[in-house]
């Protein structure tokens, strides 16, 4: 190709090619590696080190773990495992240990004789995060002695030396995140403790601690019942049909699978999967096998008992798992994760090895149980009735070639950009904030859609029902994505969906309402980060002529000190609507100065336990849930 021109002052050559040695790469780009230096990727440091103790425990050397919060944000993991090799590695002629803190895709995991089976397998777990603290300690009990190095940003401050003699084996990494790399270095115990209870279950025997120094909170989480004991716990606060959870587990072409499953009288389904125990968000192919096998064996009892009375009638994957909890484990020696954040499996062969071992397993369980498989298939079938009648539903909801003011009973005020890159709607409270807010907002890319009232609960009740809902309804087609198996974000009308709704307790319940409907029906919205929660103002203080605004208690009583507190007059908003246009726009609206929040999903088996548990059917959860969190509640008016 002709080059038409040429820049002035820069020439493209050998010189221009810039080779990063060792870990460079990972702190010039640590995205790549973790995510992103957001809270998550700051917790997924630790959850490399966990992984590397987990590994351990799965090859059979390893029964405790333990990690400690100490003060200052740094977190210190140890187990009692083999130790990491100390010994001189036989090309790098540096201590095998040093070698696998330092160097990219070094580690013990490539064959299967060290570990048959691994989580880290991309080999740059440990490493990458010792590139990202400002400093890393590592200890190694081997060989009666332990030895000790310390790291700074992933370079070694001196070589390894022995600390002492000491009986036992295992390994403790203690490491302080960089400054440089993460804006906010703040580590969650609840964040923390609930990738660590999953862990316990996936890994049945295995004793794991957590404790923060801080606080002095600790758990411990042991679980001799594995995946059975996970399904119990996901569903105790829902009504399960059968009280035990359906179990199959085999190994299929060198293929560990492991399955858990229980239907509960509700309309969801939760699903969730992991490789090698690492969390696969997205699937895979070992998910694909557990729904094809589902939805064929739970058809073919049907069918051979006959259960579905119309012979064009066939249960859809859809209907099978509504109310469903299940939990699919495999392992396997060479998994194919797609990106370093391992969020979806890829190998072919595993969807096979599934398909046949929960096929074999349930349709056994039918055989022996048929009181249990026909209250299940009862279920199932009502829910392909219900299926019939969402269809026709849903198309109520489609959204019109040009959104005819006809099918938006809620009086949506769209905005003039085509672009849904630069658009916003907001979900706002009661038609007097809605009001203020389509006379406030900026029409180019803000656009408005005033609720009315509480929107149905979803996790009472089916697909139908919810689209019979006329909020529900609205909301869909202003949206545009479609909803459950339709949903298609390319579809989005808006970048941002913002709720905005009282700082009370009806605005907080509509909130709930409306995340929980996000969560169970639109999932890949809230997962993709695409709603948001506005922070209106709780206080005005008018000195003069000048307002300030305070969005916290904390924050009002520093602007009453920095006023002088006589002569202030202090207004307490107790919804929207008591603010003026003008106000609406400089406090919640304007992009420039707005408060928001970004809804995000660090992890899905929590999210899901407490959406049910503060919507579900049953009452008492739900108290406790309130109790053990009241201190935590800001911004509830009372």
């Amino acid at each position: 190709m002709a080059n038409k021109g040429k820049e002035r002052g820069h020439s493209y050559d050998a010189r221009t090619i810039h080779v990063l040695k060792g870990l460079e790469a990972v702190r010039r780009r640590p995205a790549m590696y973790i995510g992103s230096v957001s809270p998550r990727g700051l917790h997924h440091l630790v959850y490399e080190v966990v992984d590397n103790s987990i590994d351990e425990a799965m090859a059979g050397y390893c029964d405790h773990i333990t990690v400690t919060m100490l003060k200052n944000n740094k977190v210190t993991v140890t187990d009692n495992g083999r130790g990491i090799p100390v010994d001189l590695h036989p090309t790098q002629k540096k201590p095998a240990v040093e070698v696998v803190m330092t160097t990219l895709h070094a580690g013990g995991k490539f064959d299967k004789r060290s570990y048959k089976v691994s989580g880290g397998l991309h080999g740059v777990g440990v490493s990458v995060v010792n590139a990202l603290s400002e400093w890393l300690e590592v200890e190694v009990v081997r060989d009666g002695k332990r030895y000790y190095q310390k790291y700074k940003r992933g370079v070694p401050e001196a070589k390894l030396k022995v600390l002492g003699k000491e009986k036992g084996s295992g390994t403790r990494i203690t490491f302080l995140p960089d400054t440089k790399i993460f804006k906010k270095i703040e580590f969650s115990f609840d964040v923390l403790s609930q990738r660590l209870k999953e862990l316990a279950f996936l890994n049945p025997g295995v004793k794991i601690e957590i404790n923060e120094e801080k606080s002095r909170k600790s758990h411990v989480f042991q679980y001799e019942g594995g995946l059975i004991s996970f399904v119990k716990f996901l569903n105790e606060n829902r009504n399960a049909l059968h009280a035990q959870p359906i179990y199959v587990g085999k190994e299929k072409d060198d293929i560990s699978v492991e399955i858990a499953l229980q239907y509960t009288d509700s309309y969801v389904e939760n699903i969730f999967s992991y490789a090698n125990n690492i969390t696969t968000l997205e699937g895979g192919s070992h998910l694909s096998g557990f729904k094809t096998a589902l939805t064929r064996t739970v058809n073919n009892y049907a069918q051979k008992n006959n259960m579905i009375k119309s012979a064009s009638f066939t249960l859809s994957g859809e209907d099978v798992r509504e109310g469903l909890t299940a939990v699919v484990s495999v392992k396997l020696a060479n998994p194919q994760f797609e990106g370093q954040t391992k969020t979806k499996l890829g190998n072919s062969e595993v969807k096979g090895a599934v398909e046949n071992v929960l096929g074999e397993g349930l349709t056994t369980f039918f055989e022996e149980n048929p009181s249990l498989a026909k209250i299940i298939v009862e279920k199932t079938v009502s829910a392909g009735r219900a299926r019939e009648a969402a269809r026709k539903a849903r198309e109520l909801t489609r959204r019109k070639s040009a959104l005819e003011s006809s099918s938006l009973p809620g009086k949506l005020a769209d905005c003039s950009y085509n672009d849904p890159k630069h658009c916003e709607i907001y979900l706002v409270e009661g038609d007097s904030a809605g009001g203020s807010a389509k006379s406030g907002r900026d029409r180019r890319f803000q656009a408005i859609l005033p609720l009315r009232g509480k929107i149905l609960n979803v996790e009472k009740a089916r697909l139908d029902k919810a689209l019979s809902n006329e909020e529900i309804r609205t909301i869909v087609t202003a949206l545009g994505t479609g909803i459950k198996d339709e949903f298609d974000i390319v579809k989005a009308r808006y970048d941002k969906v913002i709720i905005m709704t009282d700082a009370d307790v009806d605005g907080a319940h509509i909130r709930t309402l409306l995340l929980t409907f996000f969560y169970r029906y639109m999932p890949e919205l809230v997962e993709l980060g695409h709603v948001y929660i506005a922070q209106p103002p709780l206080y005005r203080l008018r000195k003069g002529k000048r307002e300030h605004y305070a969005y916290s208690e904390e924050e009002k009583d520093n602007l009453l000190k920095r006023l002088g507190g006589r002569g202030v007059d202090l207004q307490r908003y107790k919804g929207l609507g008591e603010m003026n246009p003008e106000q609406l726009w400089k406090t919640t609206m304007d992009p420039e100065t707005r408060t928001m929040f970004q809804v995000t999903l660090d992890d899905a088996t929590e999210a899901n336990r407490i959406f049910n548990t503060l919507m579900g059917e049953k009452v008492e959860p739900r108290r406790k849930f309130i109790e053990d969190n009241a201190t935590y509640v800001r911004n509830l008016d009372v």
